[in-house]
């Protein structure tokens, strides 16, 4: 009964007050640790003449289970400690940590920067705006090409922002919930696919996959019954979400973004240029209509309504378990 209403204690003061910008986050730290311990990494490799791939692999593994097995521990110790200090004191800490780990709101906001450019029809603004939420090169993009790149990102970060975090959460509390995101941190600062990354990286990627296969499932699941309740076209998510939720080079990606695409009825994915060079990707949906910045609310209605499920569902797993056990 705790557990579940100070996670739901978080998700209301997650949308209320979002990640202000002067705020210190957690992330932050975890991703100054990730830095430091990459150019060790990264230096011992270099020394080595005629490195090989295992080697570099092996560098990458480490380096991600340090920085994941060290934010747990952090996570773990910092709150044993406070609640020993004083249970008050504890329990604000925890609930503060919960509404971090949290980034609804966060995703709100940052989209509907992009949404407000297009209503104006600023698209130099748009495409700004839009770089900071995709790694794709923004420079050319269309309107309709940036508001498909706003719902993308809304929807694949339905999972890593929002359900993924709220289910670990209920599995393991802070602790558990900081150390995927530092799998998610990991992923997003190592896990490309490039020269510098491509075997240094491949740990962080892989266990970014492994962490997010099951809320990425629940996510789309969760999202599929939102459209019915939101009037959008469910039929068409039901369809498209067994048609295309594997066209991506991720196996969790996709999961959402058919769902959104077809709710939406609009076309996702497609070739992008990233650092200048063009990215072949499988499309996503069908092009119904034209994705235009309503599309972008529409979308932020998928994910809240996806969180809303989900709290509900998890409570409900939750206070049956609890039930067994007892």
């Amino acid at each position: 009964m705790k557990r579940v209403f100070l996670i739901g204690t978080a998700i209301v003061l997650d949308c209320i007050f979002g990640d202000p910008y002067w705020l210190y986050h957690p992330v932050q730290l975890i991703g100054k640790a990730i830095s430091k311990l990459k150019k060790i990494m990264q230096n011992i490799c270099k020394r080595e003449e005629g490195i090989q791939k295992k080697k570099e692999i092996a560098a990458g593994g480490f380096l991600a289970g340090m920085i994941v097995a060290g934010t747990y521990m952090a996570a773990y110790g910092s709150l044993y400690l406070v609640f020993h200090l004083h249970p008050a004191v504890g329990i604000v800490l925890e609930v503060f940590w919960m509404y971090q780990i949290l980034a609804a709101k966060c995703l709100k906001v940052e989209s509907d920067k992009v949404y407000r450019n297009l209503a104006d029809k600023d698209i130099d603004k748009a495409r700004i705006s839009v770089s900071y939420l995709v790694g794709r090169d923004t420079d050319n993009l269309s309107e309709e090409e940036i508001a498909k790149a706003c719902v993308e990102t809304v929807a694949e970060n339905t999972t890593d922002g929002v359900i993924a975090p709220l289910f670990y959460l209920f599995c393991g509390g802070v602790p558990l919930a900081m150390a995927y995101k530092a799998v998610n941190t990991l992923d997003s600062m190592v896990g490309y696919r490039n020269e510098e990354f491509e075997y240094l990286g491949k740990a962080s990627a892989k266990l970014d996959d492994i962490v997010n296969y099951i809320p990425a499932r629940l996510a789309a699941w969760s999202m599929l019954a939102a459209c019915f309740l939101l009037k959008m076209n469910g039929r068409l998510a039901w369809k498209t979400y067994l048609a295309d939720r594997g066209a991506h080079l991720s196996p969790n990606c996709a999961q959402t973004e058919a769902v959104a695409a077809g709710a939406l009825e609009i076309q996702l994915g497609g070739t992008h240029d990233y650092f200048g060079k063009p990215v072949r990707k499988p499309t996503i949906g069908q092009s119904v209509k034209i994705c235009d910045e309503t599309k972008i609310k529409d979308a932020q209605k998928l994910m809240y309504g996806s969180l809303l499920l989900c709290f509900c569902m998890f409570s409900l797993v939750y206070f049956g378990l609890q039930t067994l056990v007892m």
